[in-house]
């Protein structure tokens, strides 16, 4: 399996800001070292605050991915090769690293900047070792130093962490050699090559200390930083001090917050679970009244409790189960890893094995309740890939899962029993599975037990950060796997056939930053995170949207994924607490008395979204207007006190977020994103009216005959044609050689001095290849084209054009022909296929075709993220108020209106209500469907679509697939339209009841 890289409207947006708050470059420089070859060339206001720009990106949204893509496209623009990547720890460096590195990157990359390599250099503690008596420089850092504008297509990045940037190594001047021919410092030394410094985890660098010194010392240009949390500055004292975030330019240039993507279905939802305990048990708290290096002292009820250096905390209290003591030292830890600090409160039960094993069995019903919906896909079309399920386990400490001398520890030894049980549960629960997706998940289970059963099991590993210093052969492995392929931990089965049954990661907060996998569907606390870390953070290694086996990015469109979040009940209040952090992340303070401007522009940035080319002055205009005319705000825009507005009495505040609801959805997270499983709450399903589907229901048993894409019968020669063309490869730009170059530097003396001259050169010796059986195989698995042909085209091209070169065959040359002909052949496809309906039915999310009935009610989520009151509507096909939505202009103003007797049923339809086959793939489903009786008293109904929001298709060509889709039941008095906005929809229907047009309009 290859993770695809897809670009998202997200990040797109990222990068467009980015790209217009870019000062510019220098081109009128009297620097007189603007063209020196070691350096980048010159940006305008380099080296001043007013150049650098903050991006603002939430945990999971892919803010690496953006500034990986970002050092492209300033290198592609402005010439500059010269990046430090700056961040605070080594497992976000090794994250970082793994990423940029990985081939699923070079291969997206390599299809929007060809030929442009980065060399990645990374500076690791150890690098600057001394070495036969001389201190010398690590090769990288001269690479990255010393390389030199020459080499166009070389991109130059230096990866380092905070700890070894401000290390002693990186200062000193003292070694044995010199860089750019005079510099003996590191710091310096890169100094003088003018870089563009990236910095991510900002508020792990904050200015005045020592850390953002150092990133100062290297003088960069300017500076980028990238991440969720900004640091923060006080100014003043006493009544008269403030605290801000300090952002550049006093703002982020792109703010994607955790309320926008939450709401917005950019990361998983969240399901806050713990177990119950009595409050007797939960009241014999214990608070840390002072933790000391060599004493610790707990206070209860007033008295308090001495513990030294190796005292049972069981002597103070039996719940303390497990041989727990304190370790003191300058971590004031105790001996289960638990960093202790002041008014911190510990309850007995939570260190009780038995309560962790009432975590863990938690954690494996969630696990396999996920896994099974995720690997046989019952929701979604037949054959779907499958989503490899991953649980992530916080431990406290490595012995609980190792044990010494190669024996397994308590916790390891309780955790294969349970998971044992599950196994053999779920195993003769598939005994007798006859569908062929259920047969496999039979095997895949087997395979688990069998290796969970076996000498060296695979299923479960571990990472801690020591380690990075074990000579453990095993150990590595499990680290490896874990840090370093994601691709195989993602993945079903190896090359070899053999199923991949790991999928059980343990660490203690190892990976809590750094490391992500985006199918981490659980997450389980067996230790309290003994610091006020951000909620965000805790959570934020299994936020990422999931891939499947495809590597393919789902969205929340189509396939709807949770996180299980699973603490102890000492931290009951973590969802109100998240919840909390969440909403604090808002760009302004709704004020309850006032219309501010800030409050008018959120409107109008939500506007925007779904209409690009509005006018934001007239815009506001149009609101303060709208505002006025229902007597909400006053002439000096404060809210009255009383306004009647659909038959209610309201304060004016009240009124406003009635017409305007965009305004919460910018201030506060969506209720349902967020959920404490101990306070569920019954308004996560919507009840279905049925009296009004089954008005639908003789419509609805031919749109649930399952369709067919069919292609024209020349589909296959038109494919083979397609591929011959490519290729024949005309402008030689497909087939090409992989090499790495380098740069030849000669001194030559004359009568007039000594000059350097420098020559581009090939490692002739050193061409990056592949074998032709992987080539061969990635490219029928990338283009679908059977092998004997591509065998044959690439024998016929290999004699007839490259003299059977065989260094022509490498990762540059699969990935030009692979992009090169699928969008050449999604070209020509586009219109060459129908809808076929097959003789079955099939269910969808609203309509079960075995029982030929509509379901009783759906997830609320299906119908949309957000909620809003509004008056019942006896015509609607759900029960309202509330009304659920996905957008407010145009699906809500929809919704809200009234409209004639003429509509006898109307409502929005829920996600994957009709399945429409695409032709790349996947389905489509439009927004709302209309029962109308016409004048002449016959029946039609209408079908609209009004977006296309998270589709990897856009606007026009989902309008075709549907439209193409719809011809077929025009005999039944089917309209289909896409229509952009409410006032649209009102005039087609309108149309419709009068028949001032018919089914055989076509118009958009």
């Amino acid at each position: 399996m290859k993770i695809q890289l897809e670009t998202l409207p997200h990040q797109t947006a990222a990068l467009k800001a980015i790209d217009q708050a870019f000062p510019g470059m220098d081109a009128y420089s009297n620097d007189p070292d603007a063209n020196y070859i070691y350096a980048n060339p010159l940006v305008k206001y380099r080296y001043q605050e007013k150049a650098n720009i903050d991006v603002k990106m939430e945990t999971g949204t892919g803010k690496t991915f953006v500034y990986t893509r970002l050092m492209y496209e300033l290198h592609q623009k402005y010439g500059l090769f010269k990046f430090v990547i700056a961040v605070p720890s080594p497992s976000i460096k090794e994250g970082t690293k793994s990423f940029i590195t990985s081939d699923y990157a070079k291969q997206y990359f390599s299809q929007f900047f060809e030929n442009t390599q980065v060399q990645l250099n990374v500076i690791n503690a150890g690098d600057f070792k001394a070495k036969s008596g001389r201190r010398n420089f690590p090769a990288q850092l001269m690479e990255f130093v010393e390389s030199t504008r020459q080499n166009a297509n070389q991109i130059q990045v230096l990866l380092i962490n905070a700890g070894m940037l401000h290390s002693k190594s990186m200062h000193r001047d003292d070694y044995d050699q010199t860089l750019l021919g005079g510099e003996t410092s590191p710091v310096k030394a890169i100094a003088a090559t003018r870089p563009i410094v990236i910095i991510d985890e900002p508020h792990r660098f904050p200015r005045g200390k020592k850390f953002y010194a150092d990133i100062e010392e290297l003088k960069p240009q300017l500076i980028y930083r990238f991440g969720a949390t900004f640091p923060e500055i006080t100014t003043g004292r006493g009544k008269n001090k403030t605290t801000k975030i300090d952002y550049y330019r006093d703002r982020p240039q792109y703010d994607l917050n955790a309320i926008d993507s939450f709401n917005q279905g950019l990361v998983k939802g969240i399901d806050v679970d713990y177990p119950d305990m009595s409050e007797q048990q939960a009241s014999a708290r214990y608070q840390v009244k002072a933790a000391k290096p060599k004493e610790l002292i707990l206070t209860r009820n007033g008295k308090e409790h001495r513990i030294g250096i190796g005292e049972n905390l069981a002597d103070v209290d039996p719940g303390f189960a497990g041989n727990i003591t304190y370790e003191g030292g300058t971590d004031r830890e105790l001996s289960n890893g638990l960093a202790l600090a002041k008014d911190m409160e510990l309850i007995p039960g939570t260190f009780a094995e038995s309560y962790q094993d009432q975590i863990l069995n938690q954690a494996l019903e969630y696990h396999f309740a996920a896994e099974q919906q995720n690997f046989l896909r019952p929701e979604s079309e037949a054959n779907a890939p499958r989503i490899k399920t991953l649980s992530l386990f916080f431990i406290d400490s490595i012995s609980s899962l190792r044990g010494e001398n190669n024996s397994k520890g308590w916790l390891a030894a309780h955790f294969e029993k349970l998971l044992k049980a599950k196994l053999v549960k779920l195993i003769d629960k598939y005994d007798l599975a006859l569908n062929d997706r259920e047969r496999q998940y039979h095997d895949f289970l087997q395979a688990t037990l069998a290796s969970l059963q076996s000498e060296h099991q695979d299923v479960y590993a571990g990472y801690f950060s020591e380690d990075r210093n074990s000579s453990d052969d095993d150990i590595q492995a499990e680290v490896d796997d874990i840090l370093k392929n994601k691709e195989k931990l993602l993945s079903f089965k190896d090359e070899q056939g053999n199923w991949l049954t790991r999928r059980f990661l343990f660490s203690k907060w190892t990976l809590r930053e750094g490391w992500d996998n985006p199918n981490v569907f659980v997450i389980a606390k067996l230790r309290t995170s003994g610091s006020d870390i951000s909620k965000i953070q805790e959570v934020g290694r299994g936020l990422r949207l999931p891939v499947d086996e495809n590597g393919h990015r789902l969205t929340q469109d189509e396939w709807p994924s949770r996180l299980s979040f699973l603490i102890g009940y000492d931290e009951k209040d973590f969802a109100a607490k998240l919840v909390g952090e969440i909403n604090t992340d808002t760009p302004i303070k709704l004020n309850h008395d006032e219309l501010t401007d800030e409050m008018v522009k959120l409107i109008v940035k939500a506007k925007q979204q779904t209409n690009p080319k509005l006018d934001p002055k007239s815009t506001a205009n149009e609101i303060y207007n709208n505002l006025g005319q229902h007597e909400v705000i006053d002439f000096n825009h404060n809210f009255k006190a009383k306004v009647a507005l659909n038959g209610k009495t309201m304060s004016g505040y009240e009124a406003f977020l009635q017409l305007y609801p965009e305004v919460e959805h910018q201030t506060l997270v969506a209720k349902d994103r967020v959920r404490d499983l101990k306070k569920r709450h019954a308004s996560t399903k919507v009840k279905l009216r049925k009296e009004n589907w089954n008005q639908l229901k003789d419509l609805w048993q031919q749109l649930s005959k399952r369709q067919m894409v069919k292609f024209d019968d020349s589909i296959n020669q038109l494919a083979e044609d397609v591929a011959r063309n490519v290729f024949s490869d005309p402008d030689k730009k497909i087939f090409v050689l992989d090499q790495p170059q380098i740069i030849h530097q000669t001194i030559s003396t004359d009568a007039e001095g000594a000059k350097l001259q420098e020559t581009q050169q090939d490692y002739r010796a050193a061409y990056r290849t592949m074998k032709y059986g992987s080539f061969l195989k990635q490219l029928t698995l990338q283009t679908d084209l059977p092998v004997p042909l591509l065998h044959r085209l690439m024998t016929n091209t290999m004699r007839d054009q490259l003299n059977n070169d065989p260094n022509y065959i490498n990762e540059k040359t699969l990935n030009n022909l692979i992009k090169t002909f699928n969008r050449n052949f999604n070209e020509r496809i586009r219109t060459q296929y129908s809808y076929v309906p097959l003789k079955f039915s099939a269910s969808t999310s609203i309509y079960d075709a075995q029982k030929q009935e509509f379901v009783d009610e759906l997830p609320a989520d299906l119908l949309g993220v957000y909620s809003a009151d509004a008056v019942a509507d006896p015509k609607y096909l759900y029960d309202r108020p509330p009304l659920r939505y996905d957008s407010t202009d145009p699906e809500l103003m929809i919704l809200r209106r009234t409209y004639s007797n003429q509509i006898t049923v109307f409502g929005k339809l829920p996600k994957k209500a009709i399945k429409i086959p695409r032709f790349d793939n996947g389905t489509t489903t439009p927004d709302f469907i209309f029962k109308i009786d016409q004048t002449d008293g016959q029946t039609v109904y209408a079908v609209i679509e009004t977006k296309a929001e998270n589709m990897r298709l856009g606007d026009e060509e989902i309008r075709v697939i549907q439209q193409k889709y719809f011809d077929q039941l025009r005999e039944s008095g089917v309209y289909y339209r896409m229509a952009t906005s409410e006032d649209e929809v009102h005039e087609l229907i309108r149309k419709i009841e009068n028949k001032e047009i018919s089914t055989d309009d076509v118009t958009h």
